[in-house]
């Protein structure tokens, strides 16, 4: 058996990589597949006292799995938006694109057609204030499995990635409340090797030794939560910053054309900000301008 020796300049790379949490539903996460209409209401109405007495303040239901092979995050919320402005918004591997780039990492995504299908390729950046030269790129498939006015499943997958994780996969599944609002389950994890597993550990007892998830898991001495560390609270808050930047494109639709990218903006930012112990990073400012130098960017390229 191989001694797994790695440098430590090489271990910083690695557990900057991966703190990332690039979304993802990885093969472990079997029970995620495969929904339906009646199993989503069944879902509903079983989280409906959770949903109703959340602590996140809104009917919002977090949870996070940590397996031998790797981390899965799942949230469940009620959204004051119709199934057809969901569906509107995930219909297709460009509107993905639009959506994934509210996330601060995140700084480019481009969409090519082949004979697959649809296929969406993320460039992520280590941190905010990289260039984008040092971005690593995941390749997701774009598919719908299901679309029909009482039930919407869309999933996005990736077999490799950076670092020794691999399976990603996206999935979203949605059904009507009435006409004003829908239920939503959005999940996602991937695979990890004994690497990638250890380089997260490491990043966890030193440069992310203060990061927290959502889970309350006791109280500190002086009565205030005592929240989730390790790897579940890093899911976690991959899990919500993600599940933030659907809520933010679908609020963009509020407004003119025009003013969308600028609202959708504006909206991730401060419905990150609502969970500052967790989520917060950098000022509003700084963040609008690292989205400003991407369109700029972007549309140079498209000349």
């Amino acid at each position: 058996m191989k001694k797994l020796l790695v440098a430590p300049r090489r271990w910083c790379r690695i557990c900057l990589w991966l703190a990332l949490g690039v979304m993802a539903l990885g093969s472990q996460a079997a029970t995620l597949e495969a929904g339906s209409a009646p199993a989503m209401r069944e879902l509903h109405r079983k989280l409906g006292d959770q949903l109703a007495n959340s602590p996140l303040k809104r009917p919002v239901v977090l949870d996070s799995t940590e397996t031998d092979g790797g981390l899965q995050g799942d949230v469940y919320a009620v959204f004051d938006h119709s199934i057809d402005d969901v569906r509107r918004a995930l219909e297709r591997s460009s509107q993905w694109c639009e959506m994934l780039t509210l996330h601060i990492n995140n700084r480019r995504c481009r969409v090519e057609h082949g004979a697959d299908g649809e296929k969406l390729t993320l460039s992520v950046v280590p941190r905010y204030d990289k260039p984008i030269e040092q971005a690593f790129e995941l390749s997701f498939v774009h598919r719908v499995a299901h679309a029909s006015r009482d039930y919407l499943l869309v999933d996005l997958s990736a077999e490799s990635g950076p670092m020794g994780t691999s399976h990603y996969r996206v999935l979203l599944e949605a059904v009507p409340l009435g006409e004003r609002q829908t239920f939503l389950h959005f999940a996602y994890a991937y695979d990890h090797n004994m690497v990638a597993r250890l380089a997260t550990m490491a990043y966890l007892a030193t440069f992310g030794s203060d990061k927290v998830g959502f889970t309350v898991v006791g109280k500190t001495s002086a009565g205030a939560p005592e929240y989730i560390r390790g790897l579940r609270g890093l899911v976690e808050r991959n899990s919500m910053r993600y599940f933030l930047t659907l809520e933010a494109y679908l609020d963009g639709f509020a407004v003119p054309p025009p003013g969308r990218a600028d609202k959708r903006l504006n909206s991730w930012y401060q419905a990150v900000e609502k969970y500052p112990t967790q989520l917060h990073e950098i000022d509003l400012a700084t963040y609008l301008a690292v989205k400003r130098e991407d369109r700029l960017r972007d549309a140079g390229t498209a000349r």
